[in-house]
């Protein structure tokens, strides 16, 4: 818990301060990188660190509802990819595609209820699928230099 506790205060601050423009919408791949080290390092808590990041970005204004499905969803695909076959390159990839894929259609209904213009779908779901991914391959490449020097063996 207190690991979930210290992802939470890093994506929080560091989704704040780490962004970067696309389209309409501004990219936060530090919360894909917490997901998929969350993932590796707490497990099934990673689900809760997503929910509680993406109130308190909502909360404190650096995020959006649109954090929620897509937070989450990456979150619960790169667990379950990593808890069944214990392998770094499809934790990051069950974000990706948990994230980038699955969270970004399911942002399509979403949407529609909120009553917001259709069209700004294809923007966001590009931009989910690519802060997704680069926030993955980061998160993959400290979790690759943390195996080799036996670190994860201790978490």
């Amino acid at each position: 818990m207190t690991l979930t506790a210290v992802f939470v205060a890093l994506n929080v601050i560091l989704s704040s301060i780490i962004t970067f423009p696309i389209g309409i919408i501004r990219a936060a791949p530090m919360q894909h990188l917490i997901n998929v080290l969350g993932a590796v390092m707490t497990g099934p808590w990673v689900i809760v660190q997503a929910f509680i990041s993406s109130t308190l970005r909502v909360l404190t204004g650096t995020g959006t509802v649109f954090a929620f499905p897509g937070s989450m969803i990456g979150a619960l695909a790169a667990w379950l990819l990593y808890k069944f076959t214990k392998k770094l390159p499809l934790a990051a990839l069950g974000e990706v595609l948990g994230t980038g894929i699955i969270g970004a259609l399911s942002l399509y209904p979403l949407i529609r209820i909120l009553n917001l213009d259709t069209n700004i779908f294809t923007a966001v779901a590009a931009a989910f699928f690519l802060s997704s991914l680069i926030g993955s391959a980061v998160s993959y490449f400290i979790l690759k230099q943390l195996e080799k020097r036996g670190a994860l063996l201790r978490i």
